[in-house]
């Protein structure tokens, strides 16, 4: 059974009318068709579809005027309700509206709208949406709806960004937010590197280490976040800069942004230098970094000798390390006695906490890779394999050998990891500098959902001003994904695709704007509520 729609979507003409019937069914299906007047009833001609939406029925119904027979008048059939009669309907806008509040009040929520600047907000959230240029960020916009500013104001907004100092603004945002939201006495940083599309060097873009292996000239990126992976504090530095020579700048520049006296600062084995660990302490921050594994045969040496090499799964050793490579820092660790030294700053000023663990998983992966690198070692040998020289082969007079003794202690050492840190027992146990340690995956995702969500890579930008400033927006651009992903659970990714589909059409028919808008999906509705249920 299908019931006339008592709503203003009835148009008729003289010899074809534009009928809109609703399924007596539990379905809500709408049907759109038109229909012939002969000998006082309604002959159906054609079935344009099947509406289950506002925003399907609008469509629709503009398509069946446009099947139209070209000529007819319109007639007025007296239905109650009826708009005016009109030959056709007109869509004049479609727009992601949904997603684009979404997107909004994320950005306002975090405080962002502190930089007064349409074009740099736009400039952000269109990242957010889809990564491409400055320039094809307009078609971006507009296939939101969204009523963009022109490109050359985009251009501006870069040179405006520096000057205006959208860095710190947006820094001092996120720190609020992470503060709100958790705490800043725990941040994680690691580098990564950000190459161009060019062959030419300058000052700031040279060629060096790559962590994708290529010879492109390169910027080094370094980022702080919190233990959450939200960001904190972005850095750039000169293409060929060591890694280890970046920790201590972003760090410093956070802490003085923000005046604080205790911080611990989570950072990896690339970070491990005498002089980077003494320049940490000296600014009185704490850290905790990974250690390497040639140390350990140093640091668990008492183990060693009063236990042998046998380990059992998640056993710690909660030891010391030298500072530096001498005699007298060595002496300090005496494996003649059985109990391990409790590190203390006073006591032990050549000498930092070091906390190894052994996990039995680790020790499966590592003597799998072990053997792979001796099966390379014999290869290359034996002469089967024309390489350079890999790991654990030992040259004398031109003759290859096995080198076994490192072989046997690489061995001995698989499943241990260390972890280098300033904080007394007495203050961190030894299970939470390992836990702090094992949130580092926290700021390699940020990396990566910088490198291939916001695709902060490669760079097209020539200028450090330039430069600096699509780092801000991709700095901006992470805060807002990183806030979505917390308070809904899902991916950025998933959050675009399950909101931006959901169009708000505007159909123009006899003069008058109608809108209609997609039904929230479930999956949607979830998103509102998990943004509802969080409003700071």
């Amino acid at each position: 059974m299908e019931l006339l729609v008592d709503v203003p979507r009835l148009v008729d003409i003289v010899a074809v009318v534009v009928f809109v019937r609703k399924s007596a069914g539990r379905s809500g299906a709408t049907k759109v068709q038109l229909a012939e007047r002969r000998d006082g009833r309604n002959v159906i001609l054609e079935h344009v579809g099947t509406a289950r939406s506002e925003a399907e029925l609008a469509v629709l119904v503009a398509e069946a005027h446009r099947r139209m027979r070209p000529g007819q008048d319109a007639l007025d059939l007296g239905v109650e309700g009826a708009p005016p009669p009109t030959r056709s309907g007109v869509i004049t806008s479609k727009r992601s509206a949904l997603l684009w509040r979404v997107l909004t009040d994320a950005y306002a929520r975090l405080g962002f709208d502190v930089v007064d600047d349409p074009a740099f907000a736009q400039l952000v959230l269109a990242r957010v949406v889809e990564p491409t240029s400055k320039a094809d960020s307009l078609r971006v916009l507009a296939e939101l709806g969204v009523s963009h500013v022109s490109l050359r104001t985009m251009f501006r907004t870069l040179k405006r960004a520096g000057a205006g100092g959208y860095r710190d603004q947006v820094a001092d945002a996120c720190f609020s937010q992470a503060c709100t939201s958790g705490d800043v006495s725990l941040c994680l940083y690691d580098v990564t590197t950000l190459y161009f599309e060019t062959d030419d060097e300058d000052a700031l873009r040279k060629v060096g280490h790559s962590k994708e292996r290529r010879v492109d000239p390169q910027v080094l990126v370094g980022l702080l976040v919190d233990r959450h992976g939200f960001p904190l504090e972005i850095g750039c530095f000169e293409g060929n800069t060591a890694e280890k020579l970046t920790i201590l700048p972003v760090v410093k520049a956070f802490q003085e942004r923000h005046a604080l006296a205790d911080l611990v600062v989570v950072a990896d084995a690339g970070m491990l230098s005498a002089a980077n660990l003494k320049d940490l302490d000296e600014a009185q921050l704490r850290f905790i970094v990974g250690s390497r594994t040639t140390k350990a045969p140093i640091d668990p040496a008492s183990h060693f000798r009063w236990h042998g090499d046998a380990f059992t799964d998640g056993q710690i050793i909660d030891t010391i390390t030298p500072r530096v490579a001498s005699k007298a820092a060595r002496a300090v660790n005496d494996p003649a006695k059985k109990a391990e030294p409790v590190w203390n700053p006073t006591e032990h000023k050549l000498s930092w906490r070091a906390v190894w663990a052994y996990s039995t998983k680790r020790a499966v992966r590592d003597a799998r890779t072990l053997t792979l690198q001796e099966n390379r070692a014999k290869a290359v040998i034996a002469g089967e394999k024309a390489a350079r020289t890999p790991r654990f082969v030992k040259t004398s007079h031109d003759t290859k050998t096995l080198d076994e003794a490192s072989l046997a202690r690489a061995r001995a050492l698989v499943g241990l990891k260390g972890y280098v840190t300033n904080i007394p027992a007495d203050l961190m146990t030894a299970t939470e500098v390992i836990g702090a340690y094992h949130d580092l995956w926290h700021v390699e995702a940020s990396f990566r959902m910088a490198k291939s969500d916001l695709r902060a890579r490669p760079m097209f930008h020539h200028t450090r001003e330039s430069i600096e400033a699509h780092l801000t927006i991709v700095f901006a651009a992470l805060a807002v994904s990183r806030y979505l992903q917390a308070v809904t659970g899902l991916s950025i990714k998933k959050i675009i695709r399950t909101l931006r589909p959901l169009q708000e059409i505007t159909v123009r028919i006899a003069g008058h704007d109608h809108t209609a808008a997609d039904p929230l999906t479930p999956a949607a509705r979830a998103i509102l509520n998990d943004l509802a249920a969080h409003p700071e």
